[in-house]
This record gives C-alpha cells, sequence and structure tokens, in this order.
C-alpha cells in the first residue's frame, strides 16, 4: 500500500524555512495499514484542507485586516486550553458515534473536548446546538460551538469549535475523514452554517 502525503509549505518573507521546521515520520502499523506522524516547532500551524486532502503547515501570524474580539491574557486562558486540546486531536480519524480519546465523530469530538475542559454538554449536535441562546455569525467567538445543516433539511446534524478568524475545527466525515480546520464564511460550510451556542469555561 502506497501512502500519499501533498505537504505545502507557506514561506514568509523567505524566512520560514528556518522559522517553521518539521519532521515526517511514517510507521508501518500492518500489512495494509500506516500511521504518519508529523511534528513541527511551536512557531507553526497545521491545517488540513478536507477538500482538497492537503496538509498545509504555516508559519503562524495574526491577520490584522479580520476583526476578532480582543481578551486579556488572564480570560484566554481557558479558551486557549480547550482550542489546543482540540488542535491535538488533528488527523484523528473518524469513527460514528466515537467519543474519543482517538475517534470522534463530529458531535462526540465537540462533547471530548468540552468534556475534558471540565464542561459537560449534550452528545448529539441537535441537542448541543439547542444548548443555550443561539448566536449568529457576529456573535460568534472563539470556542463557541458551531451548528451546520449540511443537508439543507432544515436539521441540524454536524458541529464544531470556532477557532477565529474564519476558521473552525471538527471531526468530518468526508475527505478529511477526521479531525480537520475548514473555512466557515467560504467553500462547503458557508451555506451550511446555522448558528452558534456558547458554554462557560
Amino acid at each position: 500500500m502506497r501512502v500519499y502525503l501533498l505537504i505545502i509549505l507557506v514561506f514568509s518573507k523567505l524566512l520560514f524555512a528556518s522559522e517553521c521546521e518539521m519532521h515526517l515520520e511514517k510507521i508501518q502499523n500492518d500489512e495494509s495499514r500506516f500511521t504518519l506522524i508529523l511534528t513541527h516547532d511551536k512557531n507553526c500551524e497545521v491545517i488540513m484542507d478536507e477538500h482538497t486532502s492537503k496538509i498545509v503547515l504555516i508559519l503562524k501570524t495574526v491577520d490584522h485586516n479580520i476583526s476578532e474580539p480582543k481578551h486579556s491574557k488572564k480570560d484566554n486562558t481557558p479558551i486557549d486550553k480547550l482550542i489546543n486540546l482540540a488542535k491535538s486531536k488533528l488527523g484523528d480519524s473518524y469513527v460514528y458515534a466515537a467519543t474519543g480519546p482517538d475517534h470522534f465523530d463530529c458531535s462526540g469530538f465537540v462533547y471530548y473536548v468540552f468534556k475534558e475542559n471540565g464542561v459537560v454538554i449534550p452528545r448529539t449536535s441537535l441537542l448541543q446546538s439547542k444548548s443555550t441562546k443561539k448566536l449568529n455569525r457576529q456573535e460568534i467567538k472563539r470556542g463557541d460551538i458551531l451548528s451546520f445543516d449540511t443537508h439543507d433539511r432544515k436539521h441540524i446534524n454536524h458541529s464544531g469549535i470556532y477557532l477565529g478568524n474564519g476558521k473552525f475545527i471538527h471531526s468530518s466525515s468526508g475527505k478529511a475523514f477526521g479531525v480537520t480546520i475548514s473555512d466557515l464564511d467560504k467553500g462547503f460550510y458557508k451555506d451550511k452554517f446555522r448558528w452558534g451556542v456558547r458554554k462557560r469555561l
């Protein structure tokens, strides 16, 4: 079995190569299955694009053109902890009805991340979407739960966690077939997003 992995390196001011180093290791689990482990330094961030099946390694930057709510370092700590845990699961596989720690369905992923941060939320995407006041696109903040109707049937069937700057993390049953980061304001999910909800951390 051959495993192909396309990695795109985004350079910044020609210094990216020295500022963002990575290492890729392939481990053979059995005759038909391999595990690819990508490690990188703290200056980098991995984004998986489920629609192109690409893994993108980028230098962390702040987009000053996008207005996001500012928080003090103290206020950010619980949200950062939640988001860091979510990002640590990038690449973990999608398994229907699974709630972790290494395999998740969409709502199981959201449920796991919040539970590990001391917040118990409903198990399903539908009940998660009804757990608190509905928030529109302009009201959502980092760490909020996002609700989607991916089949356009007026029924919530998918959930994720908002990362800010128009990105969210979720466990997808699509091409990525696992935990990935997607765009909220363009592509497939732009017209599928319905509302967000906020849980106290």
